[in-house]
């Protein structure tokens, strides 16, 4: 059987499906991605197993629902088998480099397993990062004239708009502009955290190994490099501009209509940081066969979610939706000696993405997995016929508070054609049928498709069930304990 292969799963923040050329995008976003995807196994309809990205990870990592320790549990509980741990039982090195996210930190048990874990972080964000921009004025007097008339804000009426707008082009004017995009990015760019991952993959010896690179230039605030969007073939853009674009799109006080003014130019700087993301992708594959260890390397890259551009009124990707632009995200994975076959439009759970994985390398799949390895069907190019499940807690922006986690579960039902959406506060439900309405812009009548809706249902309601009813005790006792000794920690920290 020879060496069992080493792994690299790469994950990109905030990287839509439908922004890649191997999943049919028109722009040059990534075209050495494109290149691989021609000797790799291709999935059309991969599907996150929930949004924003801490209820996509525990899925991606340990093959775990984000909910099923509980609302209140978030992240990796100790001692929890994941990817990592496994391969590192199994005689792997295993290392990960993260750009900054804080989500994906050792906070939220994402350390376990690894050898080395640099995740960029100098200290825990106050305040979360699933939004969009920068303030531009956050003190002073102006500042607090501000406050006083948005209390009377209602009573503007139409003079409300003049001075909103007013208000933000002094913000604007007044606030400092570096000189450079480098100094308004808010999380290293992918040469960086690449660059640190080719290091350790110099100093590993011959044992195989598992990389876990996650990178962070396509998220918010959109600010990439400058050779990023030369390669796009886009002009130079100055931080001035690149700040107004950021600062405009992440305006509360627009409607979509207002904010599509500048869609296509913020969407130009999505872009170019997926391009940087695809630049150095090439970097670190020519890293591997320099070193000749490309040919005995499993290479996966995926997502955590996607991205909103007003497809729905939208920015950004709160949890407060579970919409396709949110939750179909890209998945190419290589192997090694393995032919590429065309692999089944039927949805693919990233639930099973970590056994799937360990399957292909010949490594034993933990039984606490909750997915299921896929291996055989994607290898021999058979036909599936899977439904894939996404949830998240609605409103839950600032984890970081165990009781903002405690809001009315969204949850979505995806199958090959149909998919049910459901909110439980407010109760609502919505039956998309995904031929005919791709968009999702018309839920069909509740007295359409009634077959479909009850299976549907009855899916989600054996998964809320199985939730709950096979919780492990353990697990969600150990997960809970570190909450509350971070949260008598910072409560009452050690003196000095």
């Amino acid at each position: 059987m020879g060496t069992q292969p080493s792994i690299v799963l790469v994950t990109v923040d905030c990287l839509r499906a439908d922004h890649t050329g191997f999943m049919g995008y028109g722009r040059p976003a990534t075209p050495f991605l494109d290149s691989l995807a021609a000797q790799s196994f291709v999935f059309p309809t991969a599907i996150v197993a929930g949004a924003p990205t801490y209820y996509s990870f525990p899925s991606i990592l340990a093959s775990r629902y984000s909910l099923a320790l509980g609302r209140d549990v978030l992240g990796l509980a100790p001692e929890e088998p994941s990817l990592a741990s496994v391969l590192k039982q199994s005689g792997y090195a295993t290392a990960s480099f993260s750009a900054a996210n804080p989500y994906i930190s050792s906070r939220f048990g994402y350390d376990q397993g690894f050898d080395t874990f640099r995740d960029f972080l100098d200290g825990e964000p106050a305040a979360p990062i699933e939004g969009g921009a920068d303030a531009a004025v956050s003190s002073g007097w102006a500042s607090r004239v501000n406050r006083r008339v948005q209390a009377m804000r209602p009573a503007m009426g139409p003079l409300g708009i003049v001075y909103d707008e007013l208000y933000f082009r002094y913000c604007q004017r007044v606030t400092p502009v570096p000189n450079s995009l480098d100094a308004l990015r808010r999380f290293p760019a992918a040469d960086v955290i690449v660059g640190r991952a080719c290091e350790w993959l110099a100093n590993t010896g011959d044992a195989p190994f598992f990389l876990w690179i996650h990178l962070m230039d396509p998220h918010a605030p959109y600010y990439p490099k400058d050779a990023a969007i030369e390669l796009m073939g886009g002009g130079p853009i100055t931080p001035r501009h690149a700040r107004y674009l950021n600062s405009y799109w992440n305006r509360s006080d627009l409607g979509p209509d207002r904010l599509a003014r500048h869609r296509d130019e913020v969407v130009a700087l999505y872009d170019a940081g997926i391009r940087w993301v695809d630049a150095q992708m090439a970097r670190l594959v020519e890293t591997l066969r320099t070193s000749n260890r490309w040919n005995n390397c499993i290479f996966a890259l995926t997502a955590d979610h996607g991205e909103e551009f007003l497809d729905h009124g939208g920015r950004y990707h709160p949890p407060s939706k579970l919409m396709e632009e949110l939750i179909h995200v890209p998945l190419l994975v290589r192997v090694p000696g393995k032919a590429k076959q065309a692999v089944s439009k039927s949805p693919f759970s990233l639930l099973d993405l970590a056994p799937t994985l360990l399957e292909a390398a010949r490594c034993t799949i933990p039984s606490e997995f909750q997915g299921r390895s896929r291996w055989e069907e994607v290898s021999r190019g058979l036909p599936g016929e899977r439904v894939a499940l996404s949830e998240c807690v609605a409103g839950c922006t600032n984890p970081f508070h165990p009781e903002k986690r405690l809001g009315p579960r969204v949850l979505s039902v995806r199958e090959g054609r149909f998919k049910l959406m459901l909110q439980f506060e407010p109760r609502a439900e919505y039956l998309y049928d995904l031929e005919a309405d791709p968009g999702e812009h018309a839920p069909l009548a509740p007295s359409a498709q009634i077959a479909v809706r009850r299976r549907l249902l009855e899916i989600a309601r054996e998964h809320i069930q199985y939730s709950s009813d096979e919780r492990d005790p353990q697990m969600r006792a150990r997960a809970r304990l570190r909450d509350l000794q971070l949260e008598w920690t910072r409560s009452f920290p050690q003196s000095s």
